[in-house]
Protein backbone atom coordinates (compact mmCIF):
# COMPACT_ATOMS: atom_id res chain seq x y z
CA UNK A 1 0.00 0.00 0.00
CA UNK A 2 0.91 3.42 -1.04
CA UNK A 3 0.76 6.36 1.26
CA UNK A 4 -1.86 8.15 -0.46
CA UNK A 5 -3.83 5.28 0.08
CA UNK A 6 -3.42 5.30 4.01
CA UNK A 7 -4.06 8.76 3.88
CA UNK A 8 -7.36 7.95 2.01
CA UNK A 9 -7.56 5.35 4.54
CA UNK A 10 -7.46 7.89 7.73
CA UNK A 11 -9.17 10.82 5.37
CA UNK A 12 -8.47 14.70 5.07
CA UNK A 13 -9.56 17.45 7.15
CA UNK A 14 -8.68 21.13 5.63
CA UNK A 15 -6.07 19.65 3.36
CA UNK A 16 -4.23 17.57 6.11
CA UNK A 17 -4.51 14.52 7.36
CA UNK A 18 -7.35 13.92 9.82
CA UNK A 19 -6.85 11.44 12.69
CA UNK A 20 -9.83 11.19 15.01
CA UNK A 21 -11.76 13.40 13.41
CA UNK A 22 -9.00 16.39 13.59
CA UNK A 23 -6.60 17.57 11.89
CA UNK A 24 -3.13 17.15 12.66
CA UNK A 25 -1.80 20.34 13.00
CA UNK A 26 -4.38 21.01 15.31
CA UNK A 27 -4.07 17.67 16.85
CA UNK A 28 -0.59 18.10 17.61
CA UNK A 29 -1.42 21.99 19.15
CA UNK A 30 -3.55 19.33 21.73
CA UNK A 31 -1.01 16.93 22.29
CA UNK A 32 1.66 19.96 23.06
CA UNK A 33 4.73 18.27 21.61
CA UNK A 34 6.01 16.59 19.08
CA UNK A 35 7.24 13.53 18.34
CA UNK A 36 3.98 11.44 19.57
CA UNK A 37 1.63 8.66 18.76
CA UNK A 38 -1.68 9.13 17.46
CA UNK A 39 -4.03 6.39 16.98
CA UNK A 40 -7.51 6.41 15.76
CA UNK A 41 -10.48 5.24 17.52
CA UNK A 42 -12.82 4.43 14.53
CA UNK A 43 -10.08 2.29 12.48
CA UNK A 44 -9.68 0.41 15.70
CA UNK A 45 -13.57 -0.38 15.81
CA UNK A 46 -13.72 -0.75 12.22
CA UNK A 47 -11.33 -3.54 12.31
CA UNK A 48 -12.92 -4.82 15.24
CA UNK A 49 -16.26 -4.88 13.48
CA UNK A 50 -14.26 -6.10 10.49
CA UNK A 51 -13.45 -9.25 11.84
CA UNK A 52 -16.14 -10.20 13.94
CA UNK A 53 -18.07 -10.05 10.48
CA UNK A 54 -16.24 -12.54 8.83
CA UNK A 55 -15.30 -14.99 11.54
CA UNK A 56 -17.21 -17.45 12.70
CA UNK A 57 -19.19 -16.45 15.36
CA UNK A 58 -17.97 -19.54 17.86
CA UNK A 59 -14.57 -17.82 17.21
CA UNK A 60 -13.95 -15.40 20.40
CA UNK A 61 -11.45 -12.85 19.90
CA UNK A 62 -8.29 -12.63 21.91
CA UNK A 63 -5.95 -9.10 21.94
CA UNK A 64 -2.21 -9.67 21.77
CA UNK A 65 -1.25 -6.74 24.18
CA UNK A 66 2.49 -6.93 23.63
CA UNK A 67 1.89 -5.59 19.85
CA UNK A 68 0.47 -2.22 21.72
CA UNK A 69 -0.21 -1.97 25.63
CA UNK A 70 -1.23 1.60 25.71
CA UNK A 71 -3.57 1.25 28.83
CA UNK A 72 -6.18 3.58 26.55
CA UNK A 73 -6.05 1.22 24.03
CA UNK A 74 -6.15 -1.92 26.21
CA UNK A 75 -9.42 -0.32 28.32
CA UNK A 76 -11.06 0.31 24.71
CA UNK A 77 -10.59 -2.86 23.46
CA UNK A 78 -11.55 -5.09 26.60
CA UNK A 79 -14.95 -3.33 25.49
CA UNK A 80 -14.77 -4.58 21.95
CA UNK A 81 -12.89 -8.16 22.26
CA UNK A 82 -13.90 -11.44 24.17
CA UNK A 83 -9.90 -11.96 25.65
CA UNK A 84 -6.47 -10.29 26.30
CA UNK A 85 -3.10 -11.90 26.10
CA UNK A 86 -0.48 -10.62 27.97
CA UNK A 87 3.48 -11.17 27.51
CA UNK A 88 4.41 -9.69 31.09
CA UNK A 89 3.72 -8.74 34.78
CA UNK A 90 3.02 -5.16 33.77
CA UNK A 91 0.80 -5.96 30.82
CA UNK A 92 -0.93 -8.55 33.44
CA UNK A 93 -1.73 -5.20 35.62
CA UNK A 94 -2.86 -3.62 32.99
CA UNK A 95 -5.22 -6.04 31.56
CA UNK A 96 -6.47 -7.24 35.28
CA UNK A 97 -7.53 -3.36 35.20
CA UNK A 98 -10.07 -3.81 32.38
CA UNK A 99 -13.67 -4.61 32.64
CA UNK A 100 -12.64 -8.16 31.57
CA UNK A 101 -12.96 -11.42 34.38
CA UNK A 102 -9.41 -12.39 34.77
CA UNK A 103 -10.40 -15.49 33.55
CA UNK A 104 -10.33 -14.01 30.09
CA UNK A 105 -6.91 -13.52 30.44
CA UNK A 106 -3.84 -15.26 29.43
CA UNK A 107 -0.35 -15.27 29.75
CA UNK A 108 1.99 -15.97 27.49
CA UNK A 109 5.89 -15.95 27.17
CA UNK A 110 9.17 -18.37 27.55
CA UNK A 111 10.62 -16.68 30.58
CA UNK A 112 7.84 -16.27 33.12
CA UNK A 113 9.89 -15.62 36.49
CA UNK A 114 8.58 -18.05 39.24
CA UNK A 115 7.71 -14.51 41.03
CA UNK A 116 5.14 -13.82 37.58
CA UNK A 117 3.19 -17.36 37.84
CA UNK A 118 2.85 -16.66 41.15
CA UNK A 119 1.02 -13.07 40.87
CA UNK A 120 -0.90 -14.80 37.45
CA UNK A 121 -1.82 -17.52 39.64
CA UNK A 122 -3.18 -16.18 42.34
CA UNK A 123 -5.29 -13.60 39.88
CA UNK A 124 -7.17 -16.54 38.55
CA UNK A 125 -5.81 -16.12 34.53
CA UNK A 126 -5.04 -18.23 32.17
CA UNK A 127 -1.35 -19.93 32.37
CA UNK A 128 -0.04 -20.80 28.74
CA UNK A 129 2.78 -23.22 29.86
CA UNK A 130 5.73 -23.18 27.64
CA UNK A 131 8.10 -25.76 29.29
CA UNK A 132 7.69 -28.67 32.07
CA UNK A 133 9.62 -26.58 34.56
CA UNK A 134 7.23 -23.71 34.33
CA UNK A 135 4.52 -26.73 34.58
CA UNK A 136 6.10 -27.66 38.35
CA UNK A 137 6.60 -23.69 39.10
CA UNK A 138 2.68 -22.91 38.64
CA UNK A 139 1.77 -26.44 40.57
CA UNK A 140 4.05 -25.10 43.26
CA UNK A 141 1.71 -21.65 43.63
CA UNK A 142 -0.85 -23.14 43.44
CA UNK A 143 -0.01 -25.37 46.32
CA UNK A 144 1.11 -22.30 48.07
CA UNK A 145 -1.93 -20.27 48.09
CA UNK A 146 -4.33 -23.24 47.88
CA UNK A 147 -5.64 -22.34 44.33
CA UNK A 148 -6.49 -24.41 41.67
CA UNK A 149 -4.17 -22.80 38.72
CA UNK A 150 -5.70 -22.80 35.24
CA UNK A 151 -3.74 -23.89 32.16
CA UNK A 152 -3.61 -24.46 28.61
CA UNK A 153 -0.33 -26.44 27.20
CA UNK A 154 1.40 -23.77 24.47
CA UNK A 155 2.56 -26.55 21.53
CA UNK A 156 5.41 -26.33 18.85
CA UNK A 157 4.33 -27.59 16.40
CA UNK A 158 5.60 -29.88 14.10
CA UNK A 159 5.42 -28.07 11.29
CA UNK A 160 6.53 -24.41 10.26
CA UNK A 161 4.81 -21.67 8.69
CA UNK A 162 6.07 -20.58 5.22
CA UNK A 163 6.10 -16.80 4.80
CA UNK A 164 6.15 -15.68 8.39
CA UNK A 165 7.54 -12.35 9.57
CA UNK A 166 9.05 -14.33 12.21
CA UNK A 167 9.01 -18.11 12.61
CA UNK A 168 7.76 -18.98 16.37
CA UNK A 169 6.43 -22.86 15.89
CA UNK A 170 8.23 -25.80 13.78
CA UNK A 171 11.86 -26.96 14.68
CA UNK A 172 13.40 -26.40 17.64
CA UNK A 173 12.23 -23.49 19.41
CA UNK A 174 12.34 -21.49 22.79
CA UNK A 175 8.69 -21.09 22.39
CA UNK A 176 5.94 -23.88 23.64
CA UNK A 177 6.64 -27.38 24.49
CA UNK A 178 7.74 -29.45 21.50
CA UNK A 179 4.42 -31.74 19.93
CA UNK A 180 6.33 -35.13 20.49
CA UNK A 181 6.87 -34.40 24.07
CA UNK A 182 3.45 -33.43 25.06
CA UNK A 183 2.00 -36.11 25.78
CA UNK A 184 4.19 -37.41 28.30
CA UNK A 185 4.08 -33.93 29.94
CA UNK A 186 0.58 -34.55 30.29
CA UNK A 187 0.68 -37.80 31.53
CA UNK A 188 3.30 -36.27 34.31
CA UNK A 189 0.88 -33.49 35.32
CA UNK A 190 -2.92 -34.77 35.28
CA UNK A 191 -2.94 -35.40 38.74
CA UNK A 192 -0.89 -32.55 39.87
CA UNK A 193 -4.32 -30.40 40.83
CA UNK A 194 -3.94 -27.83 37.76
CA UNK A 195 -7.07 -27.59 35.71
CA UNK A 196 -5.77 -28.12 31.93
CA UNK A 197 -8.14 -26.73 29.85
CA UNK A 198 -6.77 -27.11 26.29
CA UNK A 199 -3.64 -25.89 24.13
CA UNK A 200 -2.17 -23.33 22.60
CA UNK A 201 -0.69 -23.01 19.15
CA UNK A 202 1.43 -19.78 17.59
CA UNK A 203 3.19 -20.61 14.42
CA UNK A 204 4.26 -17.31 12.97
CA UNK A 205 3.70 -13.68 12.81
CA UNK A 206 3.19 -11.00 9.99
CA UNK A 207 1.86 -13.04 7.24
CA UNK A 208 0.16 -11.42 4.50
CA UNK A 209 -0.94 -14.94 2.67
CA UNK A 210 -4.31 -16.23 3.42
CA UNK A 211 -3.16 -19.55 1.65
CA UNK A 212 -0.21 -20.30 4.07
CA UNK A 213 -2.28 -19.09 7.15
CA UNK A 214 -5.53 -21.50 6.25
CA UNK A 215 -3.53 -24.61 5.60
CA UNK A 216 -1.27 -23.55 9.28
CA UNK A 217 -4.78 -23.60 11.02
CA UNK A 218 -5.94 -26.83 9.60
CA UNK A 219 -2.28 -28.53 10.57
CA UNK A 220 -3.00 -27.01 14.21
CA UNK A 221 -6.64 -28.22 14.57
CA UNK A 222 -5.83 -32.35 13.60
CA UNK A 223 -2.69 -32.04 15.67
CA UNK A 224 -4.94 -30.87 18.65
CA UNK A 225 -7.19 -33.49 17.94
CA UNK A 226 -4.70 -35.82 18.44
CA UNK A 227 -2.93 -34.68 21.65
CA UNK A 228 -6.74 -33.63 23.11
CA UNK A 229 -6.83 -37.87 23.69
CA UNK A 230 -3.90 -37.35 26.46
CA UNK A 231 -6.32 -34.56 28.33
CA UNK A 232 -7.76 -35.65 31.70
CA UNK A 233 -10.89 -33.91 30.56
CA UNK A 234 -12.28 -32.75 27.35
CA UNK A 235 -11.05 -29.77 25.77
CA UNK A 236 -12.17 -26.38 26.18
CA UNK A 237 -9.48 -23.79 25.24
CA UNK A 238 -8.33 -24.09 21.73
CA UNK A 239 -5.98 -21.00 20.82
CA UNK A 240 -5.26 -21.14 16.86
CA UNK A 241 -3.04 -18.15 17.78
CA UNK A 242 -2.88 -15.64 14.92
CA UNK A 243 0.02 -14.01 12.48
CA UNK A 244 -2.20 -12.09 10.63
CA UNK A 245 0.12 -9.14 8.65
CA UNK A 246 -0.73 -6.38 7.48
CA UNK A 247 1.07 -3.90 4.32
CA UNK A 248 4.07 -2.46 5.33
CA UNK A 249 6.05 -1.60 2.22
CA UNK A 250 4.81 -0.98 -1.08
CA UNK A 251 5.27 -4.58 -2.55
CA UNK A 252 3.34 -5.90 0.38
CA UNK A 253 -0.29 -6.75 -0.51
CA UNK A 254 -2.99 -6.55 2.42
CA UNK A 255 -4.25 -10.14 3.28
CA UNK A 256 -7.36 -11.34 2.40
CA UNK A 257 -9.43 -11.71 5.20
CA UNK A 258 -12.39 -12.99 3.13
CA UNK A 259 -10.27 -16.39 2.63
CA UNK A 260 -8.85 -16.93 5.74
CA UNK A 261 -12.64 -16.65 7.20
CA UNK A 262 -13.88 -19.03 4.70
CA UNK A 263 -11.35 -21.81 5.75
CA UNK A 264 -12.17 -20.67 9.51
CA UNK A 265 -15.56 -21.49 9.04
CA UNK A 266 -14.77 -25.18 7.38
CA UNK A 267 -12.17 -25.82 10.47
CA UNK A 268 -14.89 -24.48 12.84
CA UNK A 269 -18.57 -25.43 11.96
CA UNK A 270 -16.85 -28.93 10.31
CA UNK A 271 -13.88 -30.64 12.14
CA UNK A 272 -13.64 -29.01 15.64
CA UNK A 273 -17.52 -29.43 16.22
CA UNK A 274 -17.63 -32.88 15.27
CA UNK A 275 -14.20 -33.43 16.95
CA UNK A 276 -13.98 -31.05 19.87
CA UNK A 277 -17.37 -30.41 20.86
CA UNK A 278 -16.52 -28.68 24.14
CA UNK A 279 -13.83 -26.44 22.30
CA UNK A 280 -13.67 -22.48 22.56
CA UNK A 281 -11.55 -21.82 19.59
CA UNK A 282 -9.84 -18.47 19.87
CA UNK A 283 -7.80 -16.56 17.60
CA UNK A 284 -5.42 -14.17 18.79
CA UNK A 285 -4.16 -11.10 17.17
CA UNK A 286 -2.11 -7.93 17.87
CA UNK A 287 -0.90 -6.19 14.90
CA UNK A 288 -3.74 -6.71 12.87
CA UNK A 289 -6.21 -4.75 15.14
CA UNK A 290 -4.03 -2.23 16.08
CA UNK A 291 -1.07 -1.54 13.69
CA UNK A 292 -3.18 0.69 11.07
CA UNK A 293 -4.92 2.46 13.39
CA UNK A 294 -1.52 4.26 14.72
CA UNK A 295 0.65 6.98 12.92
CA UNK A 296 3.58 7.97 14.29
CA UNK A 297 4.27 11.99 14.32
CA UNK A 298 7.19 13.90 14.20
CA UNK A 299 8.45 17.38 13.62
CA UNK A 300 11.40 19.23 11.08
CA UNK A 301 13.64 20.32 12.14
CA UNK A 302 16.09 20.99 9.58
CA UNK A 303 16.11 21.01 5.71
CA UNK A 304 19.16 20.52 4.35
CA UNK A 305 21.65 19.19 1.18
CA UNK A 306 24.36 16.80 1.28
CA UNK A 307 26.06 16.79 -1.73
CA UNK A 308 22.94 16.49 -4.41
CA UNK A 309 20.47 14.95 -1.68
CA UNK A 310 18.02 16.59 0.20
CA UNK A 311 17.26 15.78 4.07
CA UNK A 312 14.62 16.35 6.18
CA UNK A 313 15.91 16.45 9.92
CA UNK A 314 13.10 15.64 12.10
CA UNK A 315 12.56 15.65 16.24
CA UNK A 316 11.95 11.68 16.75
CA UNK A 317 13.91 8.62 15.02
CA UNK A 318 14.59 4.95 15.75
CA UNK A 319 14.11 5.51 19.57
CA UNK A 320 10.49 5.36 19.38
CA UNK A 321 9.82 3.33 15.55
CA UNK A 322 12.69 0.78 15.47
CA UNK A 323 10.41 -0.90 13.24
CA UNK A 324 10.48 1.59 10.62
CA UNK A 325 14.43 2.26 10.73
CA UNK A 326 14.60 -1.33 9.63
CA UNK A 327 16.39 -2.15 12.15
CA UNK A 328 13.71 -4.27 13.83
CA UNK A 329 14.82 -7.51 12.47
CA UNK A 330 14.47 -6.81 8.66
CA UNK A 331 16.63 -8.50 6.65
CA UNK A 332 16.46 -5.55 3.82
CA UNK A 333 15.37 -2.43 4.93
CA UNK A 334 12.63 -1.26 2.74
CA UNK A 335 10.36 2.51 3.70
CA UNK A 336 6.90 2.25 5.82
CA UNK A 337 4.43 4.61 4.34
CA UNK A 338 5.54 8.50 4.94
CA UNK A 339 3.46 11.50 4.40
CA UNK A 340 3.69 15.17 4.89
CA UNK A 341 0.95 15.31 7.56
CA UNK A 342 -0.21 18.61 7.37
CA UNK A 343 -0.12 18.88 3.30
CA UNK A 344 -1.69 15.80 2.36
CA UNK A 345 -3.52 16.92 -0.50
CA UNK A 346 -0.11 18.18 -2.02
CA UNK A 347 1.51 16.23 -4.95
CA UNK A 348 4.76 14.76 -4.02
CA UNK A 349 7.86 17.68 -5.06
CA UNK A 350 10.60 15.16 -5.66
CA UNK A 351 13.01 12.03 -3.31
CA UNK A 352 14.27 13.45 -0.03
CA UNK A 353 15.57 11.30 3.13
CA UNK A 354 14.36 12.09 6.25
CA UNK A 355 16.28 11.07 9.18
CA UNK A 356 15.99 11.39 12.98
CA UNK A 357 17.74 13.37 15.76
CA UNK A 358 19.47 10.73 16.76
CA UNK A 359 23.67 10.36 16.45
CA UNK A 360 24.29 7.34 14.64
CA UNK A 361 23.31 6.86 10.84
CA UNK A 362 21.18 3.74 11.65
CA UNK A 363 18.36 7.13 12.23
CA UNK A 364 16.39 6.76 8.92
CA UNK A 365 12.53 6.79 8.34
CA UNK A 366 12.75 7.15 5.03
CA UNK A 367 15.30 6.55 2.58
CA UNK A 368 14.65 8.99 -0.57
CA UNK A 369 10.72 8.89 -0.74
CA UNK A 370 9.04 10.58 -2.75
CA UNK A 371 6.95 13.53 -0.76
CA UNK A 372 5.22 17.34 -1.21
CA UNK A 373 7.93 19.60 -0.36
CA UNK A 374 8.09 19.76 3.57
CA UNK A 375 9.71 23.12 5.08
CA UNK A 376 11.17 23.44 8.50
CA UNK A 377 7.91 22.80 11.41
CA UNK A 378 6.04 20.54 8.71
CA UNK A 379 4.89 16.97 10.08
CA UNK A 380 5.84 14.00 8.71
CA UNK A 381 3.81 11.08 9.73
CA UNK A 382 4.61 7.34 9.58
CA UNK A 383 2.23 5.27 8.54
CA UNK A 384 1.64 1.21 9.72
CA UNK A 385 2.20 2.21 13.88
CA UNK A 386 -0.02 0.95 15.82
CA UNK A 387 1.74 -2.11 16.49
CA UNK A 388 5.89 -2.55 17.82
CA UNK A 389 6.17 0.86 18.09
CA UNK A 390 7.01 2.73 21.51
CA UNK A 391 7.42 -0.25 23.64
CA UNK A 392 9.27 -2.66 20.87
CA UNK A 393 12.08 0.24 20.71
CA UNK A 394 14.92 1.51 22.60
CA UNK A 395 13.47 4.33 24.17
CA UNK A 396 16.55 5.32 26.32
CA UNK A 397 19.47 5.54 23.85
CA UNK A 398 21.11 9.04 24.09
CA UNK A 399 18.66 9.99 26.56
CA UNK A 400 15.75 11.88 24.21
CA UNK A 401 12.62 12.06 25.91
CA UNK A 402 9.76 9.49 25.44
CA UNK A 403 6.90 10.78 23.28
CA UNK A 404 3.29 11.07 24.18
CA UNK A 405 0.61 8.51 22.81
CA UNK A 406 -3.22 9.60 22.59
CA UNK A 407 -5.95 7.61 21.02
CA UNK A 408 -8.48 10.04 19.87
Amino acid sequence: MKPNEHIAEFGTIDAELGVGGMPLSRLAARVGSTPFFAYDRTLLDRRVDRLRAALPARIELSYAMKANPMPAIVQHLARRVDRIDVASSAEMLTALDTTLPADRVSFAGPGKAPAEIRRAVASGIIVEIESATEFRRVVAAGDELGIVPTVAVRVNPDFAVKGSGMRMGGGPQQFGIDAEQVPAVLHDFAAAGVDILGFHVFAGSQNLNAAVITEAQRRTVDLVTELAEHLPAPLRYLNLGGGFGIPYVDRDRPLDLDEVAAGLHELVDGVIAERLPDATPVIELGRYLVGECGVYVTRVLDRKVSRGRTYLVVDGGMHHQLAASGNFGQAIRRNYPVAVGNRADAAAGGGVTVVGCLCTPLDLLGDDVELPPAEIDDLIVIFQAGAYGLTASPTAFLGHPAPVEVLV
